[in-house]
């Protein structure tokens, strides 16, 4: 395991250290957390963890990204990761398509995603040479020392801005991405699509109160999609839960708007 990641890392139990022994991770008080076969640690503890992707969405999202049509908001979020950091984590990484992209901009930085999805994190634990995967729940608290990130990404994923402070150093950047009323508004109606939430931007603000807005941009752009990418915008988040089955059969223009963001840690 990466040094600087493992250093990083604490017992979901009782917090200490973890050393590698034997083929999984130790703290001095005995507690052991396997590292799967396929590269990612198993560090989910106490309560049953939520219900993550499967792997059917996770292969949907993979296709979709992987195509190039969000490379657009990957460069965003690589703006705003500062070159000098040392270390990121990425929070709901899925895949692992967004840390990849900022650990390309620090060249120095190792990564660190985190998820509860299995088939998710197989995929993230070979998303780049310098990352490494853990299975953890955002909302049970992060499985991490405080103050060891230079950089927490957030990626239409679940936030939980307390532990986002604790585990941010006092000089760190958080950078989120959150969906814009009109993102995907096309296919919503056709396909009973969940609808962007219209306070999502006040429950943004609220959650991230200990934190101080620093940059923040809008990107609105067209996506020419044919029916197979229809299907697997679809089914690679919650509206594979929720909607009908897509039925397109000819190319489809989809807008996508999406708010990038950067944070610091507020002086108050």
């Amino acid at each position: 395991m990466i040094t600087s990641v493992l250093a990083a890392l604490r017992c979901p139990v009782c917090q200490e250290t973890l050393q590698p022994a034997d083929g999984s991770l130790r703290c001095p008080r005995g507690h052991s957390f396997d590292r799967a076969r396929q590269g990612y640690v198993h560090l989910g503890a106490g309560r049953k963890l939520p219900e993550g992707d499967t792997a059917e969405m996770v292969a949907a999202r993979s296709a979709f990204l992987q195509a190039g049509h969000y490379q657009g908001v990957r460069t965003a979020v690589a703006r705003l990761v500062p070159p000098s950091a040392t270390l990121i984590a990425d929070i709901g990484a899925g895949t692992g398509y967004y840390l990849a992209g900022a650990l390309d901009a620090a060249p120095e930085a190792a990564g660190i995603a985190l998820d509860v999805a299995k088939p998710a994190l197989r995929r993230a634990a070979r998303v780049h040479p310098r990352a490494e995967a853990v299975l953890a729940d955002v909302w049970a608290g992060l499985p991490l020392a405080d103050g060891c990130l230079d950089v927490l990404l957030n990626v239409f994923a679940p936030r939980n801005g307390a532990e986002f402070r604790r585990v941010l150093r006092p000089d760190g950047r958080l950078v989120v991405v959150t969906p814009l009323p009109q993102h995907l508004a096309e296919l919503r109606d056709r396909y009973g699509l969940l609808d962007v939430d219209p306070d999502k931007a006040e429950r943004l603000a609220a959650t991230l109160r200990e934190f101080d807005l620093v940059e923040a941009e809008e990107l609105t752009f067209s996506l020419q999609l044919t029916p197979e990418e229809v299907r697997a915008l679809v089914g690679m988040g919650p509206n594979a839960f929720h909607s009908a089955a897509p039925d397109a059969d000819a190319v489809t223009t989809v807008t996508a708007a999406v708010r990038v963001a950067a944070y610091a840690l507020a002086d108050r």
